[in-house]
């Protein structure tokens, strides 16, 4: 499916706000509600979206901490790899985690309380792993951008 600027729109809009109804949607781009309810249908559909959330503050639930980890595996190896993915999808305090090319082989973003609350998670859960080697760990100290938006081009 090839994307009109239209539904480049209706992406834009839905996510700088998913709550907008398809009447609002319909107004902000000169379309009448039927076309537009068709056309989020079909985006659901193909894939475009995968689904609707709510960003939370982190703050306000108490998780101050962002902290990224950089994870080098002691063996190169499938079962290494399985094994450290797996851990990782149970933990909670893991936003994102990705495998990556260069001195190490994954990144993660782990969001705690505080200092001591990412020493229990790195001690007890993190360096527990038997296939981790090494974590490299950097604190972030102030965020200039922060984003979920991709741009529709």
């Amino acid at each position: 499916m090839q994307l009109d600027p239209t539904d480049r729109k209706i992406l834009t809009l839905l996510q700088d706000d998913a709550q907008l109804t398809i009447k609002e949607i319909a107004s902000k781009i000169n379309l009448s509600v039927t076309p537009v309810h068709e056309r989020i249908k079909k985006l659901e559909k193909e894939g475009f979206i995968d689904k609707y959330v709510s960003l939370l503050n982190r703050r306000k639930l108490g998780k101050s901490l962002v902290v990224y980890c950089n994870v080098t595996l002691d063996k190169q190896r499938k079962e290494s790899f399985e094994d450290f993915n797996q851990a990782i999808v149970n933990m909670s305090e893991v936003l994102e985690c990705s495998v990556v090319s260069g001195n190490f082989d994954y990144m993660l973003k782990v969001i705690v309380e505080d200092g001591e609350a990412y020493n229990q998670f790195y001690q007890q859960k993190l360096s527990a792993l038997k296939s981790v080697l090494h974590i490299s760990s950097y604190f972030v100290i102030s965020e200039i951008k922060y984003t979920t938006g991709i741009e529709v081009v």
